[in-house]
């Protein structure tokens, strides 16, 4: 295997062996490196306990000494530096009761699927391969390690990480753990809010989202986790503005035209049709009334139930309640659309527009009229210096309250439609529009 090894992470490996310790490089950076991609972080496992490790390097964190691992804080990064170790048995369905020192077999034996479980050799460059884990990535498999139910029944929210490793690396899961997935599917409810936010949200924008929802849906997950989700399914559209189908196939079709989107961005783009299923009525055709407004009271209650910041349920609630708004861009008077074209989050939402379009009719008029608009205007068009400000409304005989904003905003309003350029004018505008006399 050829490996281009992190400096920070050679550093710790050779450290540690200088000191008389074992050092491999373990999980998830060695999977990476076999399937030649660049991996996110490196993990060192050692025979060397906390105490041992915080001894031999300057800047150490005890991020879990009860379980034997350090985070070594080095100028190239930060490397977790975990002891080889068995596990007894979980309590919680989260964390084992007790370890005990190991080799590095049993520390394999103990973790959770086989790609995970390779250790690298970087001074000899041998593979180490206690579980079958190098013949699962040839064959592009997610097995288990052991007995499935119980590697799922120790860690619940292994469940959803077998189907994000599916997902982003394009893997078919064995049937057996497939089997035990599906028949645990409903053990996910005990994991922590925030524990399944993060390994969603890895799945929305790692890649393979579309297969990762599709696996999330056939074993359960998915209405284990997020029913108002699961109900789009079978909810029908009109073909002629949806001819992919329901409304569940539309949203996994979406994110076959999102390129490495932002959490917030991802979000959107599951939820924002999740009003659909309670504001369809049928008439001449399918309709679904205000889904928009709904949907954002959905996304924003389902945002606080996964314990999302405040920032992001700003964002992905705003994105939901506004995903229409792009269809009658065409008819907003300038000042509106200019409004909307500086808004904070408007190239999030123009990019849920994009692929909201491309997973149904695929017509991008209205995307490609947007994209004009925002060439052909300079930052000083959008955003113009305020003609007039709170202490001119004062000084004209306006007592400060509600009346200011609507004021300040009719004459930016004015002035974004060109028919305001001065002081001068906007004086004039505030005193014919609001009947205001200067002040004495």
């Amino acid at each position: 295997m050829d490996a281009d090894i992190d400096a920070g992470a050679l550093r710790v490996v050779e450290t540690l062996r200088r000191a008389g310790f074992q050092a491999l490089l373990a999980g998830g950076c060695v999977r990476d490196l076999a399937l030649g991609r660049v991996p996110k972080d490196w993990d060192v496992a050692t025979d060397a306990g906390p105490e041992e490790v915080a001894a031999l390097f300057e800047h150490t964190v005890p991020v879990g000494a009860q379980f034997g691992i350090s985070l070594v804080v080095l100028d190239e990064g930060d490397y977790e530096v975990a002891r080889f170790r068995s596990d007894g048995p979980y309590r919680d369905s989260r964390r084992p009761a007790s370890i005990e020192p190991a080799d590095a077999r049993a520390d394999a034996a103990r973790r959770d699927f086989t790609i995970n479980g390779l250790f690298y050799d970087p001074e000899s460059g041998e593979l180490l391969d206690y579980v079958g884990g190098q013949q699962d990535l040839d064959d592009k498999v997610i097995r288990a390690i052991g007995d499935p139910a119980a590697r799922f029944a120790e860690d619940h929210l292994r469940l959803l990480r077998t189907v994000r490793f599916a997902a982003r690396l394009g893997f078919t899961i064995e049937p057996e753990t497939w089997d035990a997935l599906c028949v645990q599917a409903e053990s996910i409810a005990d994991v922590s809010a925030e524990r399944i936010r993060d390994e969603l949200t890895l799945l929305l924008t790692e890649g393979g989202a579309v297969y990762g929802l599709r696996l999330l849906d056939q074993s359960g997950l998915l209405q284990a986790v997020l029913p108002e989700v699961a109900a789009m399914r079978g909810v029908p559209q009109e073909a002629e503005f949806h001819p992919e189908g329901d409304v569940w196939t539309h949203v996994q079709l979406l994110f076959e035209h999102l390129d490495e989107p932002s959490a917030e961005l991802a979000w959107s783009a599951l939820l924002h049709d999740i009003g659909k299923p309670s504001t369809m009525v049928r008439a001449e055709r399918i309709r679904f009334h205000g889904h928009d407004a709904v949907g954002a009271e959905m996304a924003a209650a389902i945002c606080g139930r996964l314990r999302m910041s405040n920032e992001a349920r700003r964002v992905i609630g705003t994105l939901v309640a506004e995903h229409m708004r792009i269809s009658h861009v065409r008819q907003m008077r300038p000042s509106t659309l200019m409004r909307l074209l500086r808004e904070p989050h408007f190239h999030e939402l123009l990019e849920l527009h994009r692929a909201d379009c491309l997973a149904s009719h695929g017509k991008l008029d209205l995307y490609e009229f947007c994209q004009e608009q925002l060439a052909a205007l300079k930052k000083e068009h959008l955003r113009p210096p305020a003609l007039l400000t709170g202490s001119d409304l004062i000084a004209m005989g306006f007592t400060p309250g509600p009346l200011f904003r609507e004021i300040l905003a009719a004459v930016e309003d004015a002035q974004l439609e060109g028919q305001l350029d001065s002081y001068r004018a906007a004086l004039r505008f505030v005193q014919r529009k609001f009947c205001a006399e200067p002040a004495a």
